[in-house]
């Protein structure tokens, strides 16, 4: 077992105490930074970095950054999702690490989405004439780079048609962590 314990924070981020979401900040008792390139290769990080050691996973709209000694976690809804999400953590490190022998680590990143690709679904769209920001955001471009981070949805747009919400998602879909945090 390479994750026995750790100890746990959880928080509103210090840039703008308004948000409605929590982060938490794992400090892990161990270091699990040979396990990286293995959690990478089984569970398709979104971005590895060799030196120091990082993994960051896209999960259900969530960043989790996984250092040697720390486990962040970003846009949670109480502290019972980051017991969830850290549960399924320590139980994907451990068996990673078990298995080690069978599995080929990774050093690369995934692929990543890019932003012009979700645009272009935006550009038919009246933002000028009848929009009037209806998806709370100041412009397409941003509304756009927060689809792309997780954070929104296409159905976020409601002046956006259907046939464009199916393809900005079916092209997301190809960036998508396989991995469910259960």
């Amino acid at each position: 077992m390479l994750l026995k314990s750790y100890q746990k924070r959880i928080f509103r981020p210090e840039c703008n105490p308004s948000f409605e979401s929590l982060h938490c900040i794992a400090h892990l008792d161990q270091d699990i930074s040979p396990v990286l390139p293995y959690l990478n290769a089984v569970l398709g990080g979104y971005i590895y970095i060799k030196d120091p050691p990082s993994l960051t996973l896209r999960v259900h709209g969530k960043l989790i950054a996984l250092y040697s000694d720390r486990i962040a976690i970003n846009a949670l809804k109480n502290a019972e999702e980051a017991d969830k999400i850290l549960n399924w953590l320590q139980k994907e490190i451990n068996e990673t690490w078990e298995k080690r022998d069978q599995i080929q680590p990774s050093y690369e990143s995934a692929p990543q989405p890019q932003i012009m690709e979700i645009l272009k679904h935006f550009k038919n769209l009246p933002r000028l004439k009848n929009c009037q920001r209806a998806c709370g955001q100041s412009s397409c471009s941003i509304l756009a780079e927060l689809i792309l981070e997780g954070v929104k949805g296409p159905e976020d747009c409601p002046v956006m048609p259907e046939e464009s919400r199916e393809k900005i998602r079916e092209y997301l879909s190809a960036f998508t962590l396989p991995a469910q945090a259960n």
